[in-house]
């Protein structure tokens, strides 16, 4: 029997079908095929075709040699939004407002290697990738007209990605998402009713019972949320109560690199390189400090198409039990080899 359940951190509500997994139209898309070349002439994302793009604002160095690098961050090319014009609000009427497109929008290149993905990474690796997203977005906040600043990862051309060379891209904007305005307001709401961080009670409450933990850390908690919308959603929450990602203590990068790196790699080897979709949730820059939200990182598989119920309903349907996908991930983790999912296998 499928369920209909309520998202505590958006009051959304998600119907869990499982059923519906028998269509046949309905499997994952992902596959382990030999894939892409180490290095592609024609991509602008390998070494050697750095004139292809923007001038770059940030690099990791590779220690002892020249020119090399291990991740580049360039303006994009095809920017959403640019530094041109005003965050003045334009319009002689109620209905019709706009302002100018201003904003930055970055490309966070991962690696030199073409045919990488972050599954497959070195713990290092995916380490010097979130402390580029970091160093990216502490200077950025500090560009008073931008209020908020999301960094997201596209894997796979069912999550929108353009190009194959793995990367991530940032958008800072002059206004706050609906989505993320409305999970603020649900985290405020809680917060002013009893005082607590409502990420802080539901991660307590998650640890309590067990059924969808993946994974638990010194730092931090790896589970699949009780109203997943869709299968195989996989949340990253620090234990440490922090608005924002960029306030997070550097020295925590270490692990959650870790952590990342294990939870991909599972969802990699338990779905056969799925597309997904990656989202660092955190406070706008002005409420960096607030006591009421707390960061964490979303990773949304595209096992499924999005289609009409769920474009004209706004409720997602999905098709797996978080409680059975969260043991399915645990058995991976536990199958890996010695030197895999390091992380995952600490006793806390």
């Amino acid at each position: 029997m499928s369920e209909l359940r309520e998202d505590c951190t958006t009051r959304d509500w998600v119907i869990i079908a499982p059923e519906r997994a028998k269509r046949p139209h309905n499997r994952p898309k992902g596959g382990l095929a030999d894939g892409p070349p180490r290095w592609e002439r024609s991509c602008p994302f390998c070494p050697g075709n750095e004139s292809q793009t923007p001038q770059e604002v940030f690099r990791v160095p590779l220690p002892g040699r020249v020119s090399a690098w291990a991740a580049r961050v360039v303006p994009s090319r095809f920017a959403a939004l640019t530094l041109d014009g005003t965050t003045a609000r334009i319009g002689g009427s109620y209905f019709f407002h706009k302002m100018d497109g201003i904003g930055v929008h970055e490309v966070i290149i991962e690696t030199p290697l073409h045919n990488a993905t972050m599954a497959l990474m070195s713990y290092q690796q995916v380490e010097e990738v979130l402390a580029a997203y970091q160093q990216r977005y502490n200077v950025l906040k500090k560009r008073r007209q931008f209020k908020f600043i999301t960094i997201f990862k596209s894997h796979g051309w069912a999550s929108g990605t353009s190009l194959v060379h793995p990367h991530s891209q940032l958008v800072a904007a002059p206004i706050v998402a609906p989505y993320y305005r409305r999970k603020f307001d649900v985290a405020f709401y809680h917060y002013d009713n009893f005082r607590r961080c409502l990420y802080c009670d539901l991660l307590t409450s998650e640890l309590e019972r067990g059924a969808r933990i993946v994974a638990e850390t010194k730092q931090f908690v790896v589970f699949h949320p009780y109203a997943s919308h869709v299968p195989w959603e996989t949340w990253i929450i620090p234990k440490e109560h922090h608005a924002s990602f960029g306030l997070s203590p550097p020295t925590h990068l270490t692990e959650l690199a870790m952590v990342l790196k294990d939870s991909l790699l599972c969802l990699y080897r338990g779905l056969g390189n799925p597309d997904f979709n990656l989202m660092i949730d955190t406070a706008s820059t002005e409420e960096e400090k607030n006591p009421y939200y707390h960061w964490h990182i979303r990773i949304m598989p595209r096992l499924t198409a999005i289609a009409g119920f769920e474009i004209g309903s706004g409720i997602y349907i999905s098709t797996a039990l978080p409680e059975d996908t969260a043991r399915l991930m645990k058995q991976i983790a536990n199958s890996c080899a010695e030197d895999e999912c390091l992380s995952f296998k600490q006793k806390v």
